[in-house]
């Protein structure tokens, strides 16, 4: 079987997912289309060469709209021939990007593929697909009376079921935060952060490179004080059991950001002299109760080491978001609360999640 290696993997560095944000004055288009150009330029890839490019994005509409895989790979400059589609698995779309591509690789399809993503929600808020709209149909009013609700209830109903006070998400939030400061200032993450000239509020043209949803400063004092942001008396009254514990501050941030993953077989790493940096191992993805939603990853990892004949023990790191569930995923798969993690991304959507567990390339 062809395995199915990550060469090379860049990113920008993050921006507030709202207006003023270091990459909120920069077209989604643009963004994705400057780490498609960095990562074949660094790693002396003719981007003729590459069969395809998968993107994910949440937001498709408006300057996301109408493949803006294929729109961002036209703006970089890349050849008319080389083909994008964008797919959609919520906010587990860039991994799911990444699914597909090695398995093209894998089964054939491709030697040379970018997985990627963008995602603008200073200038794509969320909600703006539906375009007011109902998303749902009468199906899903059927089978849910009562309506499915957003992430934010889905967390404080997690941590309601699974007895995770205030003081535990904001120790948790901070920590996560102090770590991710400690990683930027050690340059740990210099080597996937590709530099971007942008206009600041002032109208002055800089250079991003330092991720701004990272705040060193947390603590979990300062974040005791802010108050729940999805409280509603609508809510409180369906949902007694409810806490409230949930905040901005203990909560995935609003983000603007683009990222590419250079991913080939072996051979063709091999012919054009690139050294994997991993292989991709095994694949799995899981649905769980649209109204928690958040506790997919649950399932989705006794799917992954089920089929993988791994145990938790021989992970080294794992990568999860939205701090009550990841609270729950380690309770519930003993991953143990020192187990290192990314320090970014997303919460998986209520249609499900998935895992890809990849080992050192040989």
């Amino acid at each position: 079987m062809t395995n199915a290696v990550i060469v090379d993997v860049v990113r920008l560095a993050s921006g507030k997912g709202k207006p003023g944000g270091a990459l909120s004055g920069t077209h989604p288009v643009e963004l994705l289309a400057h780490v498609l150009r960095s990562i074949v330029e660094r790693n002396g890839i003719d981007p003729a060469q590459v069969d395809d490019v998968i993107g994910g994005c949440v937001g498709q509409a408006g300057e996301q709209a109408l493949n803006i895989s294929r729109t961002a790979v036209l703006s970089a400059g890349f050849p008319d021939s080389v083909p994008a589609t964008t797919v959609d698995r919520q906010c587990g779309s860039s991994q799911q990007a990444a699914h597909f591509a090695a398995q093209g690789v894998i089964a054939g399809a491709y030697d040379i593929v970018i997985a990627c993503g963008v995602e603008s929600m200073s200038r794509v808020p969320m909600g703006t697909t539906t375009i007011g709209q109902d998303a749902s149909g009468p199906g899903i009013a059927a089978r849910y009376p009562e309506g499915l609700v957003n992430q934010g209830i889905s967390a404080e109903l997690i941590a309601a079921k699974w007895k995770f006070d205030r003081d535990t998400l904001d120790a948790f939030s901070a920590q996560s935060h102090q770590r991710a400061a400690d990683a930027l200032s050690k340059g740990l993450f210099d080597k996937e952060i590709v530099p971007i000239s942008v206009t600041n509020a002032a109208g002055e043209t800089v250079t991003h490179t330092a991720d701004e949803t990272v705040r060193a400063s947390t603590t979990a004092e300062g974040l005791s004080g802010l108050k729940s942001s999805f409280y509603s008396e609508k809510y409180a009254a369906r949902f007694p059991e409810a806490q409230w514990h949930i905040t901005p501050g203990n909560s995935s941030p609003l983000t603007d950001g683009a990222s590419a993953a250079l991913i080939m077989s072996e051979e063709m790493a091999s012919k054009l002299g690139l050294t994997p940096r991993a292989r991709f191992h095994s694949f799995a993805v899981a649905g769980d109760d649209p109204v928690f939603m958040l506790t997919a990853p649950i399932p989705a990892t006794k799917k992954i080491l089920a089929k993988s004949g791994l145990s938790i023990d021989d992970i080294d790191a794992t990568r999860s978001t939205r701090r009550s569930r990841r609270c729950r995923w380690r309770g519930r798969t003993n991953s143990g609360p020192t187990r290192p993690s990314s320090t970014r991304g997303a919460a998986p959507s209520r249609s499900g999640t998935h895992s890809a567990l990849r080992a050192p390339a040989c």
